[in-house]
């Protein structure tokens, strides 16, 4: 019998989740049936996006948490656990871009903080995640088409998902045989709040849309299914795999 795209059930955690793609993760994953916890630093963000989550009908709670910071993604995961019990899927979308400019340039406080957020979050996260995950749980990182290319002006975020790119391969070795399956989307440029400082630079803009097959932006809602099917049981044969949404920048 051929598995169905649902999540009903299942409970998801969301981190990134006030906007952008995160948000449209979350709106997605409560329309497939599950009961999501939001994750970001703000909560003001959270209790809105919340509200609009709940008022469609889906599940909500949102908590606010920094991803860099350890003793708040402890506290994230023992919330979540304490109002729904088991989490089923995390979904490590929380990142941040504080510095634009060539590679050797990038001051040392703006280097540790695109770590900490990017690469350090995600692998706390996952490490909360899985200690209380039992088999058919899934992990999907969110990374970018920019870990697997050069990415001249945005290196050290580049260099990020690149590292959660190979993260991901090595989590989905390592807990392959507990049951836990771990994937990762790239997506191109998305039409975010995040990704405004290329978006609204008309010359950076239009060099992305030029070089694109499909000759514009993606939008968050066009992520969004990708990260349901990939915590659904309809993909429960796959790990260790990067998906690419990038409107064809990468076929050639």
């Amino acid at each position: 019998m051929t598995a169905e795209i649902s999540l009903e059930g299942r409970t998801i955690l969301i981190s990134g989740a006030s906007r952008g793609i995160g948000l449209a993760i979350a709106e997605a994953s409560a329309a497939a049936g599950a009961n999501v916890v939001l994750a970001s630093r703000k909560q003001d963000g959270l209790d809105v996006a919340a509200s609009a989550i709940r008022e469609q009908g889906g599940t909500a709670l949102p908590v606010a948490c920094h991803m860099g910071h350890p003793d708040e993604v402890a506290a994230l995961f023992d919330r979540a656990a304490a109002e729904f019990g088991e989490i089923h899927g995390l979904v490590n979308n929380a990142a941040t871009n504080p510095y634009f400019g060539p590679l050797l340039g990038i001051e040392e406080p703006a280097f540790d903080k695109t770590v900490e957020v990017n690469l350090k979050g995600p692998l706390t996260a996952s490490r909360h995640f899985v200690d209380q995950a039992s088999a058919g749980a899934s992990i999907v990182n969110v990374a970018s088409i920019m870990g697997q290319i050069a990415a001249p002006l945005q290196g050290a975020y580049a260099m990020t998902k690149a590292g959660l790119i190979s993260m991901t391969r090595t989590l989905a070795h390592e807990l392959g045989p507990v049951g836990v399956r771990v994937n990762a989307i790239a997506p191109g440029l998305v039409e975010t709040r995040f990704a405004s400082a290329l978006i609204e630079n008309p010359e950076l803009s239009q060099g992305f849309i030029d070089r694109t097959p499909l000759r514009r932006h993606g939008q968050p809602d066009e992520i969004a299914g990708a990260a349901v099917y990939m915590l659904s049981e309809a993909a429960s044969f796959m790990t260790g795999h990067i998906m690419v949404i990038d409107g064809g920048v990468s076929s050639g």
